[in-house]
Order: structure tokens, then sequence, then C-alpha cells
């Protein structure tokens, strides 16, 4: 595999001296209104433009001191953009928040007022999408997604800034969360990596999901009780999935607590697995949520500079197992793609 200029720049930009990509996110949106809402007690409409900025803002303030990057969004996130550290590189998301639910097969789109280029213009490193994807959807459904990436691939190609591809397995009906979805879960990550590995969606980043569900490998720290795989299966899983890649992938959290997603980065470790870093959002921030929508700002801020700090402190310390992005492309530096 080769890789343009603009391209390992953008790489570069967003991962630490040793090419790893340590990344915060605080790209949410719907859901993001949705919990200061549920936590202030009040309408969803009553959560301002204003106050979404001023949140993202601390988070980017904050953490990115610790961070190789952010990824935020460009509707209420660019003035959290410039308050971000020096050191920190810039994702931008490309997508609508949420997904068509008029018809099956949760079908994305995009942001109206925004192209690749204009996302570069408002300082972007490199583009960011997410896929509600699974391999046991209908053809037609996925033939769609499928041109939909390629054609995102095409115009981060055009642009030559890298395309990062977010993919979230789910089930229509069925509990993502529940013992059911976590049997099939190894499978969709898998072929999902697989997929999107090919050359045509022009991907240079996959942020995947870990391929199990922690709350049942027997005897973890995440367990509920009941489990689905042992941990030596699970292990197993990761590595599958890590097989299947093609190009550099990094884990992201999925909403769950810190402490499962350390668990997680210790498993994917155990097992070998070659990624490359993470992209890390409710994991570290999501337990501020109450904290500012009952006590305000500078609680909230008060808040990020303790346990915020603690919590993506304890996911870089679990970084030390990732590979390199460039190991990808057969280097043994960045330098050595030059």
């Amino acid at each position: 595999m080769k890789i343009s200029p603009g391209k390992q720049r953008g790489l570069e930009a967003v991962s630490n001296e040793r090419g790893v990509i340590g990344a915060a996110a605080m790209d949410q949106r719907g859901s993001l209104k949705s919990a200061i809402a549920k936590d202030k007690g009040v309408d969803k409409k009553a959560v301002t433009d204003a106050m979404m900025a001023e949140f993202k803002e601390a988070v980017a303030r904050i953490l990115t001191p610790h961070a190789s990057a952010i990824l935020l969004d460009p509707e209420y996130g660019l003035s959290a953009a410039k308050v971000r550290a020096k050191n920190a590189g810039l994702l931008l998301a490309y997508e609508k928040s949420g997904y068509d639910n008029t018809q099956p097969g949760r079908l994305p789109d995009l942001l109206d007022h925004y192209s690749v280029r204009r996302l570069v213009a408002a300082g972007a490193d490199c583009i960011k999408i997410l896929l509600y994807y699974t391999p046991f959807d209908p053809p037609a459904v996925n033939e769609t997604k499928h041109a939909w990436v390629e054609r995102i691939g095409g115009e981060c190609a055009a642009a030559d800034v890298p395309f990062f591809l977010e993919f979230v397995g789910y089930e229509e009906n069925v509990d993502e969360k529940g013992i059911d979805f976590a049997r099939k879960k190894p499978e969709i990550v898998a072929r999902s990596m697989e997929e999107f590995s090919k050359p045509q969606y022009a991907v240079d980043v996959l942020k995947v999901e870990v391929p199990v569900n922690m709350a049942f490998v027997k005897g973890g720290r995440s367990s509920k009780g009941e489990s689905v795989y042992s941990r030596e299966e699970a292990k197993e899983h990761f590595r599958r999935a890590a097989s299947m890649a093609k190009k550099p992938f990094i884990y992201l959290s999925a909403g769950v607590s810190n402490d499962t997603f350390n668990e997680s980065l210790e498993l994917a470790a155990e097992a070998g697995t070659n990624f490359s870093g993470v992209l890390c959002g409710r994991a570290t921030w999501k337990d501020g949520i109450p904290v500012y929508a009952k006590q305000g700002l500078k609680a909230f801020e008060e808040w990020l500079g303790k346990q915020g700090v603690a919590n993506i402190n304890n996911v870089n310390q679990r970084l030390g197992a990732a590979k390199p992005w460039f190991s990808f492309y057969g280097a043994a530096s960045v330098t050595a793609l030059r």
C-alpha cells in the first residue's frame, strides 16, 4: 500500500509521536442533547446550541492536552476546535446525527451545508463518517451503503485528506446490548472490517467496535453473570476480526464505562491484535453530563479536570500495546514513507 502526502500529513496530525492514535470523541449531537435534557429535567428543545457548544468547548479545552486529536462536529463543535490544545489534531464528522428511521436499514445522510472541501477549510485534518452496518442486511440496503461510502472515499481522495470510517453493528428489533446480539457481534464486526478494507472504499482508518460484548465474557470485570464467550474465545474473536483488516484500525468506546473500555483494550493487548489506537468519547466524559446539567459549567470543568483527565489517562496507559498506523504500510517510521 502507498499513501499520498496529504493523507500522510493528516494521519500524522492526529497521532502521537509513536504513530498511535489516542483521540477523544466529542461529535455527539442528538444523543448529547437528550442526555443533558434528561438530567436537567427539561424538554430536549430547551437544550440550546450555546449549551452544546459550551459543553464541547469544556471537553476540548481540558481533555485535549492528554489526547493526540479530537473528533468534533461542525454543527456545534467549531468553537471547541479553536480551544483545543496545540498538540491535538482535528477530525470533523461529515454525517448527520442519527439515521433515516422512515425505512429499513438505518440509512445515513450527510450534512446539508458541508462537503469534504468545506470541512478541510474549517480546519479538519481528517474526515470521519459513521455508518450503521451489518453484513446480514438485504443486499439492496447494503449496496446503497456501499455506494455511499465509495462516494465519500472518492471525495476524500480528491481532497487528499484521510477518511476514517466508523461502523456500528446492529440488528433490527434486537437489543444490541443483549445476549442474542452478543452471539452475532463477532461475525458482524469481522465481516464489516473485511468489507470496508476493500480498495474501492478508499478508507484510510477503520474505526471499529470491539468484536465482543464485555458483559458476556466469562469471569471478566464487566461480566453480568451470563456468558457467551470464555476469555480465550473472546481473544480469538479479537484476533479473527483484526486479521480481516487490511487498513489501520482503531477501537471506539461505544458508550461503555471507562472501566469496561479499559478491560476491552487489555483483552485486545492479550490477544496480540495490531490495533493502532482509539477514538474514545463517552467512556471519558459521559459521567460528567449530570454534573453539567445540574451544577453548571464550572462544576463540570472541575469534574473534567479530575475525573475526565483520569479517565483519558487510564485509556492512554493501555495504548502501549497499540501498533503505529504506518506499520500497515510496511514502514518502520513515518519518515520511511516519504
